[in-house]
């Protein structure tokens, strides 16, 4: 599958638009990103989807998670061109991450420059041949960038060797004003895809992980033993919220690395079933196998050494602070503005990784991250619950601005859920999931040493049950007739938030919600069974879950409230169509509607159709 096709008027040959000087500096080029790029071929056996594209799309966009082989599909479509096997059409690949453009966005730079910068043998191309070229500039991970792109009122840049900001280079090259004969492709996480206004996309793509067949062979191939690689499996496929996030080929390997450890030790127990159990026994993991390699006297899980303790404190105050701000990639002075002294860090390889980049004046300076996005959510957890046990009122008062009336557990949960559930992007939803896993009993004891002296009691634990059903309840638009703007906005909750707050309880092990769900998915008749906001937004989640493409959402068939079906509205990712629904229907459903599907073709019946277009457009 390639970039461009062959009846594009805008595809040139190579040969049409360089000399023959030109194209041995590009084969230079191509020389330099094979060995950089060498190494994706060692991936272990997932199959990379590929970019597909139509002619005509400059732009593309490819979301996924985070760890869901994003960048490995970037690495693997530039080292399939520069070994010429793929995309032939493209004069030249120009990978630029964020990660990189963090380093240099204080710098000013034309797009010339900027290009010579990262890869050097475009020092010899003159300007004007870079607008006869084909050529596809990658920019991976926005999730990552410390860029401010704002799209909505900016300077024109129009000149390859007009000197500006990176921020305003990026923009007009992805607006098309700056090169227009240059292909796009941005990879990024969902919650940051956003940045990008919807006009500026030609094209869509989703790279969705492992399959489920990709999941089974990742274990056996780790563990070629059959026994071993069984019992493994067999225990990930009976928890629903392990197999689901295996999908992700770095969970993959961190439930690798719990899962072998505990059947392959004299460590017994209780094997994990949650992702704040898999967590904990991850961290410790690490620490345990950073012992051994400094040949320390091994400890108890209870008996965490003071030395370790601080450590992992101050690794989670760094995610903490980072998660807060949107950052994933931290440089040496954020490390020692925690406290950290950087080989304490390194130490702890398998949880922060410092990555190096390529022999570059720009890259004198080292970069880190989490080995997962995950990993970094996990210890903000546990160093919020900690700073919550310790009284640390200077940290809880910054981030719940208000700290009144937390005078227990129940009561510091309910306000951070309440925080996580304002954001939009859904940012902090993966650390309140782990901060009520931290509640259990059992992550308590394992993390004792971290968390503190807790409360758990079976009251408080119900309490804490009781206020995330509680938040719940009919939270709806008012039927205002105010701007479709302000209404869009007025959206306190969306139905992906409220999700959330279901796997909140699966974390906690309250298995009932997910026992009735269950149970009405095999019903015979669906409609007799009444279904709370709660069940929706569980109900939801299984059917976007779900491998089975479904045929139509009917809503009028789930026996629920107004705001229960507005709550399923998530769920019509995996349908092929959505029945008509009533113009009786609040307001709020067609709102999400549309924020879902992105059209209001088919199913809009009489419903003032002209107020909708205008606040899809907004």
């Amino acid at each position: 599958s390639g970039w461009g096709s062959a009846d594009n008027p805008g595809n040139r040959t190579q040969g049409s638009c360089v000399s023959a000087l030109h194209l041995e500096l590009l084969d230079e080029h191509r020389i330099s990103l094979k060995g950089r790029y060498e190494h994706t071929t060692e991936e272990s056996g997932k199959e990379i989807e590929d970019v597909q594209t139509q002619h005509e799309a400059r732009v593309v966009l490819t979301s996924g998670v985070a760890g869901a082989g994003k960048s490995f599909s970037v690495q693997k479509f530039t080292l399939d061109w520069a070994e010429g096997s793929e995309n032939q059409d493209i004069s030249a690949v120009v990978p630029l991450s964020f990660r990189e453009l963090n380093l240099i966005r204080d710098e000013q730079h034309s797009l010339l420059t900027l290009i010579q910068r990262f890869h050097p043998t475009f020092q010899k191309i003159p300007a004007e041949q870079l607008s006869v070229c084909k050529l596809l500039f990658i920019f991976d991970g926005l999730d990552e960038s410390r860029l401010s792109l704002d799209f909505s009122n900016s300077q024109v840049v129009s000149d390859v060797t007009q000197k500006s900001s990176i921020n305003l280079l990026l923009i007009n090259l992805i607006q098309g004003r700056l090169l227009p004969s240059a292909l796009v492709w941005i990879t990024s996480r969902p919650a940051a895809a956003n940045q990008i206004p919807p006009s500026c996309v030609d094209r869509l793509t989703e790279v969705r992980g492992f399959n489920d067949a990709q999941k089974e062979e990742y274990f056996r191939r780790r563990f070629p033993d059959e026994e071993l690689s069984s019992r493994i499996f067999s225990h990930i496929k009976s928890s629903m919220s392990l197999y689901i996030m295996c999908e992700v080929p770095v969970f993959c390997y961190i439930t690798a690395v719990v899962l072998e450890n505990m059947l392959t030790t004299e460590q017994r127990g209780e094997l994990p079933t949650t992702l704040t159990d898999m967590y904990s026994h991850f961290v410790m993991v690490q620490t345990k196998r950073k012992k051994k390699y400094k040949q320390e006297h091994e400890k108890t899980p209870q008996e965490l050494a003071e030395a370790d303790r601080e450590v992992l404190l101050k690794l989670g105050d760094l995610a903490f602070e980072h998660l807060e701000k949107g950052n994933i990639m931290f440089y040496q002075e954020d490390l020692q503005q925690c406290g950290l002294d950087v080989t304490e860090a390194s130490v702890y390889s398998g949880v922060c990784t410092e990555i190096f980049r390529r022999e570059c004046e720009i890259f004198q300076k080292p970069v880190y991250s989490f080995v997962h996005l995950s990993v970094q959510e996990f210890l903000a957890a546990v160093y919020m619950f900690h700073c919550y046990t310790n009284k640390n009122t200077e940290v809880m008062e910054d981030f719940l601005e208000d700290q009144r009336n937390i005078s227990s557990l129940d009561e510091f949960l309910r306000k951070v859920m309440e925080m996580s559930l304002q954001s939009k992007a859904g940012h902090l939803d993966l650390c309140v999931r782990f901060l009520h896993g931290l509640s259990v009993e059992s992550n308590q004891r394992l993390l004792g040493g971290l968390l503190g002296q807790t409360e758990n009691s079976p009251e408080t634990i119900q309490r804490i049950i009781n206020n995330l059903k509680m938040v719940q309840k009919d939270d709806e638009l008012p039927e205002t007739e105010s701007l479709p703007w302000q209404m869009m906005s007025g959206d306190k909750i969306s139905p992906d938030r409220r999700i959330n707050i279901f796997h909140c309880l699966m974390e906690m092990k309250e298995l009932s919600v997910d026992q009735d769900i269950q149970e009405f998915m095999k019903s015979e008749n669906k409609s007799e069974k009444r279904l709370s906001e709660i069940h929706c937004s569980g109900l939801a989640y299984k059917l976007q879950i779900s491998e089975e493409v479904l045929e139509e959402l009917d809503l009028d068939t789930y026996n629920t409230t107004n705001e229960g079906r507005r709550r399923l509205i998530p769920a019509v990712r995996n349908f092929h169509s959505i029945k008509p629904i009533k113009p009786s229907y609040p307001k709020a459903v067609f709102v999400r509607i549309m924020k879902v599907t992105g059209t209001y073709d088919g199913w809009l019946e009489s419903y003032n159709a002209k107020s909708f277009i205008y606040l899809f457009q907004l």
